[in-house]
């Protein structure tokens, strides 16, 4: 399958793809250097931020949220004013990382220990200090898990019911019925761990097959709805970290990637490749 990069940017910690439909356009983020990225009809603009960001992702309104360390912020794409929203994480030294948004509107977002220093650079893990919050458009924040390692993945069920979540730490893929009250019943342990990598972010097709990203893996791994290995796509990059379907038919996989030793010439790229099933929506913030 060829694939080819969709701009020249190379990231530090590319992260967080997100697909427009409305404007036909793909939202991403470089953690490490406090980028928000949008690719609209052929042209790249990079949004420069004070800090680490790990989500970009539009509004309703026609903003878009951007989660940095220290808070989750409206930017004005125009003016490029942040407005803080909330805090969602009180805790000292943690910051977001995964963060999407579930078909009513409502931003869940996963924190973690801080593990990017002042220049960038990586910094150890040693706590499991982060949580699993659900944000209102009003920006009243609700905590539904916490003792977390490093979150990543979030995809619902059609029906609401069930929620995928991971946990890089841990090397494996949950469940969790999300309950009556809307908070979330144990996790099940659905995929994991597995040879090709550590779990990072993921999509969903219109089969209810997962597309997962494996960092140090070099593959996406798409998982059947029963937790089983469907198939390996190989990818020339070392580090992938997220991928999103896009594109007018929702066909594009669109696949964001980090830097790594091995100083792979794509590495740090968004890939795109046509594949054979199409994917989900990604859902903007309602507020």
């Amino acid at each position: 399958m060829p694939f080819h990069a969709v701009t020249a940017h190379r990231a530090q910690l590319g992260e967080g793809p997100f697909w427009d439909v409305d404007t036909q356009a793909l939202y991403w983020v470089n953690i490490a250097g406090k980028q928000a990225l949008r690719l609209m009809g052929g042209r790249l603009r990079v949004w420069q931020l004070p800090e680490p960001v790990s989500a970009f992702i539009p509004c309703e309104r026609g903003d878009a949220l951007v989660t940095l360390s220290s808070g989750v912020y409206r930017l004005d794409l125009v003016t490029e004013a942040l407005t803080l929203l909330c805090v969602a994480d009180p805790q000292p030294g943690n910051r977001g990382n995964e963060a999407r948004c579930d078909a009513n509107g409502r931003l869940w977002l996963g924190t973690m220990q801080n593990n990017i220093g002042a220049q960038g650079e990586d910094l150890p893990i040693t706590r499991r200090s982060g949580g699993l919050f659900r944000i209102d458009t009003d920006g009243q924040v609700t905590p539904l898990l916490h003792g977390l390692g490093i979150p990543n993945t979030l995809l619902w069920s059609d029906d609401g019911a069930h929620v995928h979540f991971g946990d890089s730490l841990d090397g494996t893929l949950y469940r969790h019925a999300i309950q009556a009250d809307g908070q979330l019943a144990p996790a099940q342990a659905w995929f994991g761990p597995h040879t090709r990598g550590g779990p990072d972010g993921s999509a969903m097709d219109v089969e209810g097959y997962i597309w997962n990203a494996r960092w140090d893996g070099s593959c996406l791994l798409r998982l059947t709805p029963d937790g089983a290995v469907d198939r390996i796509l190989e990818l020339p990059i070392s580090r992938p970290t997220s991928c999103v379907f896009g594109g007018p038919n929702l066909t594009t996989l669109y696949i964001t990637s980090a830097a790594s030793p091995l100083d792979h010439p794509l590495d740090g790229a968004v890939l795109a490749i046509e594949v054979d099933v199409p994917g989900k929506p990604c859902h903007r913030f309602a507020g």
